[in-house]
């Protein structure tokens, strides 16, 4: 064993000789690129403590900098949106991009994702962390025991082989659970932020009715349905898993980095920085659009979806038109339009992929080797200050082990190396998921944006036709009058509309002002030719369009009780389509039992339904289920359970005869429920004592209703029409006669 010892450090000795002498040869060629070299290293020898000193203040002002450019983008980002502001243009944005809107939304959407420091989803993302942080370590610690395992194999060590294999065994059972409790807690934390974000936005969206006003009074969202099952699912699975993705490598990167300087010196860790800085800058310049690109696919994918929605909502109608060819057209064009973008996103990113994998893989892989490799070449450099890990190879070669000492040191310092080039690789792959992560914020801030104007009144809506042409005049009233807002006064018992312009949400002005009063017990005929504002003063009494000037007088929405003509029928039972919007403990609260329903559907005649469907809880699709007649008489029937002070009954008799309509608006009158009708029905004038009359120009006439009188007046103008048809046909005869009589 001595002897070997006395061998190499004869061979060691014999090898410095060499080294001096072809350094002494290099010092003379003064003209010679090596003899540069070695004067840089001779240099770099005697002031190795001020060069680390200056490499450090580099370092710390490129952080600086960094800083005070981001500050100064985000000033600059702020100071236009102030002048667009300003403008009173609005602010577009051109796709979801990594600015100050992005951290704006990002603030806004944590803020609902994890409600505060001490909830459920703080703990979670803390003890996240604490995982990561252990796992960072114990990466270290194994990659210290795969230098022993390996320097052991080369000095042929069994027992340290085996006693390194026993170690590495040990540190997989903390290895492999920190990796499962890591998975699973990304998972909740995904779950945990779906659930919060969908109940807010189920909150904002089913409330001030302003599901309705989103498809109805504002174009800029086509699919609402789509954003919240989908977008936001999206969302929280890419907030969990950039977590994740950004803080496991940060942690590496820094914990690696700080161990790297340690073993192979801060110098060469600065030149892997500076290399790794240079090529995430170029990657950086030719990254396609993530962001835009990934927002503008779910728009694609919410419109291809939306269409399925429309042609199974309007399945009947398509049928008996035979429109199945033209719906699959337009259906194949959204999904081609789709499947285009998928194919431009896929071609972007073979060649980013490619450049990509050569730089981060292969490029710095072979920087990282140069690196590990530096302080074995560099170990008998005449002149040079050793290291930590030198010092400890030199005790090791003064032992005899001199070969196992450096690939000890080679192994874990290319093991370190690995993991913090993983690491910045996978900050580098973070970077297309951060974009795509900004996409998701644009749609979903959009959504909750769009929710919260529409909650307060604020539509936008393309003008069409009349109104589009008229909203070029900025000083024409009637094209701004959307954007006024009238005043909502609730009344005890009656309705009045006071100076109140029917509009429609595109802009077009049906009546300029609408003025009329009803009190308890006056019921109301409203007739007039299609498009005239009747259906569209219904909205705005019932809440669903704005007052867009003067005065509306009503009482509360709970004393105001709509029936449409096709009536709506919820998914439940029986009984919930009698009692609806109510459900059971409502009913329970009511005192209202089964045999109470049981007597109302049997003033609509449509008791016998409740054996004949199987029961009051008896669950099928009622839409199917039931005829047309008989929803009508279940709507009627929801009414006399209700009982509200005021009624609006729109063609709600259309499928019934005339002995059922005649005992629906008699229980009603006796209920002491006031109708508001449209019908163009004759045999529903008696049920009335006034009448609103639109002529289809923007008039209108509000009077007393004499319905014999009026009835009268109908047939005698119908008897006049008929007579004075008949003149014509006379007068051709005539005229036929006279021709015949000439003709002999």
């Amino acid at each position: 064993m001595a002897a070997a010892v006395n061998h190499d450090l004869l061979v060691g000795a014999a090898t410095d000789k060499i080294h001096s002498a072809l350094y002494k040869y290099v010092l003379n060629l003064k003209h010679n690129q090596l003899a540069m070299l070695a004067k840089f290293v001779v240099f770099y020898a005697k002031h190795q403590k001020t060069v680390k000193r200056s490499i450090l203040a580099l370092i710390f002002l490129g952080v600086i900098e960094r800083i005070h450019k981001v500050v100064r983008l985000m000033t600059a980002e702020r100071k236009s949106v102030a002048t667009v502001s300003d403008n009173g243009k609005g602010r577009t944005r051109r796709g979801a991009q990594l600015d100050k809107q992005f951290f704006d939304n990002m603030k806004q959407l944590i803020a609902i994702a994890i409600p505060g420091l001490f909830s459920k989803e703080a703990g979670m993302l803390v003890t996240h962390t604490v995982l990561l942080v252990f796992r960072t370590f114990l990466s270290v610690v194994v990659a210290s025991l795969d230098g022993e395992i390996v320097s052991s194999l080369v000095r042929l060590q069994g027992r340290e082989f085996l006693t390194g294999i026993a170690k590495w065994m040990t540190m997989a059972v903390p290895a492999t659970l920190t990796n499962s409790l890591l998975n699973y807690l990304q998972t909740m934390l995904a779950i945990r932020f779906r659930q919060n974000l969908t109940e807010h936005v189920h909150k904002m969206y089913l409330a001030n009715n302003t599901y309705y006003a989103v498809g109805n009074l504002d174009d800029r969202i086509k699919n609402a349905d789509q954003l919240v099952a989908v977008d936001i699912t999206k969302f929280s699975n890419s907030l969990a898993e950039i977590y994740s993705n950004l803080a496991k490598p940060t942690v590496d990167a820094f914990v690696y980095n700080i161990q790297l300087a340690k073993n192979l010196g801060i110098e060469s860790l600065f030149g892997i920085m500076v290399i790794v800085q240079m090529s995430s800058g170029m990657l950086r310049l030719m990254a396609p659009p993530f962001g835009q690109l990934a927002a503008q696919e779910q728009r694609l994918e919410g419109e291809f979806y939306s269409t399925h929605s429309r042609l199974i909502e309007h399945a009947e109608e398509i049928a008996l038109y035979r429109g199945h060819e033209t719906e699959k057209l337009t259906i194949t064009k959204k999904y081609l339009r789709l499947v285009r973008h998928i194919n431009r996103i896929c071609r972007l990113n073979v060649f980013y992929n490619m450049s990509e994998d050569f730089i981060v893989k292969y490029f710095w892989g072979a920087a990282g080797l140069s690196a590990c490799a530096i302080p074995v070449f560099a170990d008998r450099m005449p002149g040079a200050k050793r290291t930590v890990a030198d010092t400890v190879g030199s005790v090791a070669v003064a032992a005899g082990s001199s070969i196992g000492a450096h690939t000890k040191n080679f192994v874990t310092n290319r093991r370190l190396l690995l993991s913090a080039s993983d690491a910045f690789a996978r900050l580098m792959y973070s970077y297309k998921e951060i974009v795509e992560l900004a996409g998701y914020a644009e749609r979903v801030t959009g959504l909750l944006t769009v929710f919260s104007e529409v909650s307060s009144g604020q539509y936008i809506k393309a003008r069409v036709g009349e109104s589009a042409e008229k909203s070029q005049n900025p000083d024409d009233t009637e094209a701004n009058i959307v954007n006024q807002r009238g005043e909502t006064v609730e009344s005890v018992d009656d309705v009045e509309f006071i100076d109140v312009p029917i509009v429609s949400p595109n802009g077009d002005v049906l009546v300029r002002k609408l003025n009329f009063h009803v009190k308890p017990g006056r019921h109301l005929l409203i007739v007039g030719p299609n498009g005239c504002g009747k259906s569209s003063m219904f909205r705005i009494l019932g809440g669903l369009w704005p007052v867009y000037g003067g005065t509306l007088r009503k009482p509360s929405m709970s004393q105001i009780f709509y029936i449409p003509q096709r009536p709506y029928l919820p998914i439940g039972t029986l009984r919930d389509q009698v009692i609806y919007p109510d459900c059971a403990a409502d009913m329970a609260a009511k005192s209202t039992t089964d045999a109470d329903l049981l007597a109302i559907l049997k003033i609509v005649q449509l008791n016998h339904i409740v054996e004949r469907e199987g029961g009051w809880d008896s669950v099928k699709a009622w839409r199917d289920a039931l005829s047309g007649g008989d929803k009508q008489r279940i709507a009627m029937a929801r009414l006399f359970y209700h009982r509200p002070r005021y009624a609006i009954m729109d063609e709600c008799t259309s499928a019934v005869s005339m002995d059922i309509e005649k005992i629906m608006y008699t229980h009603a009158t006796s209920l002491g429920i006031t109708l508001l009708t449209v019908s163009h029905r004759q045999s529903l004038w008696m049920y009335h004592n006034y009448i609103l009359q639109y002529d289809g120009q923007g008039g209108y006439l509000f009077s007393k209703l004499d319905p014999e009188r009026r009835i009268a007046l109908m047939e005698e103008k119908q008897q006049i029409e008929q007579e004075l048809a008949a003149i014509g046909d006379m007068e051709a005869r005539l005229q036929e006669m006279e021709a015949e009589a000439a003709s002999y």
